[in-house]
């Protein structure tokens, strides 16, 4: 696993498949706002709820000048059923392999009940327009997340 990434540091760069066919890569989005999101589960309550919130402030934050990517560990047939499903409107990346995650530090030992496994920590960066970490949101509570992000975004 990668040191954490603090605001300041260059982005990593990636290409992954998304929903939808085709991919995304941060290298592409160069000189917009970007916000990537990582979240443990495509279609599970908390996950689906950041999603939902994301795609209803898509408006406002192509309008703030930013892209909204997210991304999970699930495979992009997931990813086309979870949008499917919610009618999301945002994209969301397959990191099958991990390679995005690690590279983020997103990528971490979790307790539940009592067992430990590694999973996604819920995280959000804010990447400026030269590919510059902006801002990081970790262990994100998804109840108001997406308004403190667009804030963000607009004071950048």
């Amino acid at each position: 696993m990668s040191a954490t990434l603090e605001a300041g540091a260059p982005a990593p760069d990636f290409t992954l498949p998304a929903n939808g066919g085709g991919s995304i890569a941060l290298s592409a989005l160069k000189g917009r706002k970007v916000v990537l999101y990582f979240y443990p589960k495509d279609d599970t309550p908390g996950c689906t709820t950041e999603a939902l919130d994301f795609s209803a402030r898509l408006a406002d934050f192509t309008a703030a000048g930013a892209s909204i990517v997210g991304v999970s560990r699930d495979s992009v047939a997931a990813h086309d059923k979870f949008a499917a499903k919610h009618d999301l409107s945002i994209s969301l990346g397959a990191d099958v392999d991990g390679t995005v995650t690690n590279a983020y530090g997103v990528w971490v030992e979790k307790m539940n009940y009592g067992k430990k496994y590694f999973g996604i920590e819920r995280s959000t960066f804010l990447i400026d327009g030269a590919g510059k970490i902006a801002r990081v949101w970790r262990k994100v509570r998804v109840k108001g997340h997406v308004d403190d992000v667009l804030a963000a975004v607009r004071a950048l």
